[in-house]
């Protein structure tokens, strides 16, 4: 029969298989779309924006073709000394000169070896010059790293401060809503004049565009953002904890010289010391030994299976060739040690001005905290007054300004503060895509 115990397990295989395969991939889009739903409510943060922009990131990817193609020239630099191997095979056709034939064959065949015994350690220098290289790319890519940071983290706290001022803006203008009602009610029980009333909504109007304003400085923050992360950001939230006591300034810029841009400059300059000797190695002599073992021979040769040949190359005469090779090289030498010399000093400068930003941040951020207590105050004891006609309802209003200017300034602050203490991290190159 069809039907037995050897075909029906493949038989069921065959019908149970694609409809696992559709309830598998079912249910991995509802995880991802769980996933996404989840992080649209939660908001990203700081690190789960970078984390996206170092996937996106084409600076990064370059930096990281560059890595490559520093291990492609160290390769390059070693077969420099390794042992060359090739197989090489002839046809020869000779005139027999007035014989009944008009030409005789002389087929060769033969591997031919090559080992280069010294040539003024030109390759060693190459090959040192190859690491400093890569460890010069490395450097560039994690200093490429803290910027992208720099700019992740610049483009986070401009949304996110958007963000909180815009529900600020809100919250002010549900107050000022409920203000107008409150008066319109008063002005039906003869206890405010319509000018009070009038004046409310003009400052209720105000508001109303200002909060387009935000909007719309908002959406352009959040088109930044898009771009660094390479995803839609709908709604962000900082988690950071983030923890202010300065040392003294001079601790930080002891730090300078241990910024990935420096150490890629110093390798930089240490790449040109050994592009140096690669040029100077064209004074002196070239000594390398050939070989050849013949698997096809005719003549006279025929019984010869291979020969040896020492060679001595000693340059005499080259023209100018390897002198300004060597000023070439040692110019770009002197051009090496002064760009080392100028990206310290920039990352001093650097630290300088973020540790100063950082510290006008934090007292700055410190006094609007206080100022929003003594404003929420003052709107609370105004609004107590004008209940019992002891100031009017333009009084009430001033304070309520007060308390919204100062509220959107102390966001401002904060947000900028957050903002400086990160610059101030990449400043000290303490920026690690690991710990995050």
């Amino acid at each position: 029969m069809f039907f037995n115990k050897k075909n029906i397990v493949p038989l069921l295989l065959f019908f149970i298989l694609p409809f696992l395969d559709c309830v598998l991939i079912s249910a991995a889009e509802d995880h991802d779309q769980q996933t996404n739903s989840a992080s649209e409510t939660q908001g990203l943060n700081l690190f789960d924006c970078y984390r996206l922009a170092l996937k996106q990131s084409e600076t990064l990817s370059i930096e990281q073709e560059l890595i490559k193609e520093s291990d492609g020239r160290f390769r390059q630099a070693l077969s420099g000394i390794l042992p060359q191997v090739t197989f090489s095979t002839s046809q020869e056709w000779q005139d027999r000169g007035g014989s009944s034939n008009a030409s005789s064959e002389i087929p060769e065949s033969k591997f031919v070896f090559s080992q280069p015994l010294f040539s003024g350690f030109k390759e060693f220098a190459a090959m040192a010059a190859s690491r400093a290289e890569r460890r010069q790319r490395e450097a560039q890519k994690i200093r490429a790293q803290q910027l992208l940071f720099k700019d992740v983290s610049d483009a986070f706290y401009f949304l996110l401060a958007y963000q909180e001022d815009l529900e600020a803006l809100k919250v002010i203008q549900t107050v000022l809503t409920d203000r107008l009602e409150e008066l319109n009610k008063r002005v039906h029980l003869g206890r405010s004049r319509k000018s009070e009333v009038a004046g409310a909504e003009v400052r209720l109007r105000r508001l109303e565009a200002e909060i387009e304003l935000v909007n719309s400085q908002k959406e352009v923050a959040r088109q930044l953002m898009e771009f660094l992360t390479g995803q839609e950001v709908v709604h962000i939230e900082d988690s950071a904890d983030i923890q202010t006591d300065l040392s003294d300034e001079n601790d930080y810029l002891a730090k300078a010289v241990e910024r990935a841009d420096v150490r890629a400059a110093k390798e930089a300059w240490m790449m040109a010391q050994k592009e140096v000797l690669v040029a100077y190695a064209g004074y002196w002599p070239a000594v390398s030994l050939d070989g050849n073992y013949y698997t096809k021979r005719t003549g006279s040769s025929k019984n010869i299976d291979w020969d040896i040949t020492l060679k001595v190359e000693i340059p005499i005469f080259k023209g100018t060739e390897t002198s300004g090779a060597v000023k070439v090289e040692k110019a770009q030498l002197a051009q090496a040690k002064l760009q080392l010399d100028l990206a310290k000093r920039k990352a001093e400068q650097d630290i300088k001005n973020s540790y100063v930003s950082l510290k006008t941040a934090w007292k700055r951020k410190e006094a609007l905290a206080k100022a929003v207590t003594a404003a929420e105050d003052n709107y609370r004891y105004q609004k107590e007054d004008y209940n019992n006609n002891l100031v009017n309802n333009l009084d009430v209003l001033d304070s309520l300004q007060e308390l919204q200017d100062t509220q959107r300034d102390f966001i401002a602050a904060h947000n900028e503060f957050n903002r400086d203490y990160w610059n101030f991290q990449v400043s000290l190159g303490a920026i690690d895509r690991d710990t995050f």
